[in-house]
């Protein structure tokens, strides 16, 4: 499928370089982070499975209880009021979940009718998923950049492994890499990658028996191509034209292209036993946020873990 977009004169542009990419999206950073915290806060109904146990992350402190050994005692925070107190870490399931966004240039775009470009959708949206995931007791992984975290601190952490990144800033697919089998996979995506090769880089992802979640970020403009007369298309990425005659008749073959495109990737996730969950721009992010969210919650809960 060709990954086009239809610009005004004033956005033709090439794609930038990563490194003015990274610059940019450092900036945005912390409204970003401020959104996805506000939408994090918003999501209800997803069970926790936080409890002590062995782990790396702490979670809390607790009063010793007669018969422990005085070993587990951390004295640093018993010294403050006089009782003894244990720092428990938490439980970590042999499962998580990996994350993994796409920063192509295909997902700088934003029209008219998005309240936000697509990156920044799938920003907010992945740091959100991430944050709910942690306060649940998972934990949560980037795909090619950190290892699972269980981390309060789950956002600062991969936007500042995402920032950092220049090697895999421009690829529009996730890492060729089997995830373990009680492995959840959220691939956050504008689907705008040859459907064929999403298909493949899906079956790769789920080898194992790993679940997915694929949430599909697409713009307003991009769903209906509401265009008339002359236009002039413009690929984000290769930097290819074409000029319509008629932008309403194309329109129609394009409406029918995609929905084709659509359904290979559907496809694909059917015979993964993965999800699809498609998400507009011009609608709130916590709707796909939820959305996701419930799915692995439900899946989880039919599955015993």
């Amino acid at each position: 499928m060709l990954r086009t977009r239809v610009l005004s004169q004033t956005e033709r542009q090439p794609a930038r370089p990563v490194l003015t990419a990274s610059l940019d999206l450092a900036a945005r950073l912390p409204r970003l982070i401020l959104e996805a915290r506000r939408v994090s806060a918003s999501v209800h109904g997803i069970h926790g499975r936080r409890r002590a146990g062995p782990g790396e992350t702490f979670w809390q402190y607790r009063p010793l209880v007669a018969g422990e050994s005085a070993s587990r005692i951390d004295w640093r925070r018993s010294a403050r009021d006089g009782h003894l107190f244990v720092r428990e870490r938490e439980w970590e399931a042999s499962h998580t979940v990996w994350l993994w966004i796409d920063r192509s240039a295909s997902m700088g775009f934003a029209s008219s009718l998005a309240l936000t470009s697509k990156i920044d959708r799938a920003l907010v949206s992945g740091f959100a998923l991430a944050e709910t995931l942690v306060e649940g007791g998972e934990r949560v992984g980037h795909l090619g950049l950190t290892r699972p975290l269980a981390s309060r601190n789950i956002i600062e952490l991969l936007a500042q492994a995402i920032v950092a990144d220049r090697k895999s800033a421009e690829d529009d697919l996730p890492p060729a890499m089997p995830l373990p089998r009680l492995a959840d996979a959220i691939i956050i995506t504008d689907g705008l990658s040859p459907s064929a090769s999403l298909a493949q880089r899906i079956g790769t992802l789920s080898s194992s028996g790993a679940r997915g979640h694929i949430l599909l970020i697409a713009d307003p403009i991009e769903e209906t191509f509401p265009f008339t007369g002359q236009a002039e298309l413009f690929d984000l990425e290769d930097g290819l034209t074409l000029r319509v005659g008629d932008a309403g008749s194309w329109g129609e073959e394009y409406r029918q292209r995609l929905a084709a495109h659509r359904e290979a990737i559907r496809e694909a996730c059917r015979k993964a036993g993965w999800t699809l969950t498609l998400h507009r721009t011009d609608r709130p992010a916590s709707e796909g946020v939820l959305r996701v969210a419930s799915l692995i919650a439900a899946a989880r809960g039919a599955s015993g873990f």
